[in-house]
């Protein structure tokens, strides 16, 4: 009914570049916050970078501010994470998430998020 598609993962080198999407279909969720989540082996899924409905109010991980930004193209049903200065330490299956069901202000807690995409793999080589 409602399927999110990441894209745009893959192998680069430390310092690098990636820019990663995810299209939504089957609901236009426009008007819903969005969020970027990632997982590496071995440990827990953890926020990433989260987004208002709007686009306007953008919120990141310590681990990520400065090197991550996080956009949106409503009329597409799309968002974006653009990622520079990768590190190793960003490897990881990164995952775009919809806040469709929940309300309040908590935006980088799993649990918030009613839909998931499969993920795509970034790798990123010393």
């Amino acid at each position: 009914q409602v399927q999110l598609v990441e894209s745009g993962g893959g192998l680069v080198q430390a310092g690098g570049s990636l820019r990663l999407s995810c299209a939504t279909s089957g609901r236009t969720f426009s008007r819903y916050p969005m969020g970027w989540f990632r997982q590496a082996p071995g440990k827990e899924r953890e926020f990433v970078a989260a987004i208002s409905w709007s686009g306007g109010n953008r919120r990141y991980a310590d681990s990520v501010k400065g090197r991550f930004s996080i956009s949106k193209d409503n009329a597409k049903s799309t968002m974006y994470l653009q990622m520079n200065s990768l590190k190793p330490e960003d490897t990881a299956v990164y995952y775009c998430a919809v806040k469709a069901y929940t309300y309040g202000d908590t935006y980088d807690e799993t649990n918030e998020y009613d839909y998931w995409g499969q993920g795509t793999q970034v790798t990123v080589s010393s």
